[in-house]
């Protein structure tokens, strides 16, 4: 099972309807297990994200006014993703590629993918979720 990023916007009577993922963006927002082991790990919650490590406990959900700053924590695990990866690899699970390398290029695409939706989802004047 895959963790799934999609924006939202609130319709009149306040019900969340999703938007289609456009062709050319991916929904995919890592593994499962990412929930504990990347999203709400350690190293992430060192570095101050509050957004994210939501996920060890359920479902992310970034309403409409949180989500300038939700960009800004997914621009601070971007700036410090090496960091993240090396404190993920030293807790090694056995539930993740098995280089840095390749749990680095994992992060920053799922990353990128968090990040586009965010920038979908101000344009849209909605919101994000991670589940």
């Amino acid at each position: 099972m895959s963790l799934s990023v999609d924006v939202f916007v609130l319709g009149p009577d306040g019900t969340r309807e999703l938007l289609d993922v456009p062709p050319d963006a991916s929904d995919l927002a890592g593994f499962e297990s990412w929930r504990r082991t990347v999203w709400g790990a350690p190293a992430t919650r060192s570095l101050g994200a509050r957004f994210l490590p939501r996920l060890a406990d359920g479902d992310c959900e970034v309403q409409p006014h949180e989500v300038a700053e939700f960009a800004a924590e997914c621009a601070l695990l971007r700036e410090h993703q090496e960091r993240v990866i090396r404190a993920v690899l030293e807790a090694d699970d056995g539930e993740r590629p098995k280089t840095y390398e390749e749990l680095l290029h994992l992060f920053g695409r799922r990353l990128d993918n968090i990040i586009d939706a965010a920038r979908r989802a101000r344009e849209a004047g909605g919101g994000v979720i991670v589940w």
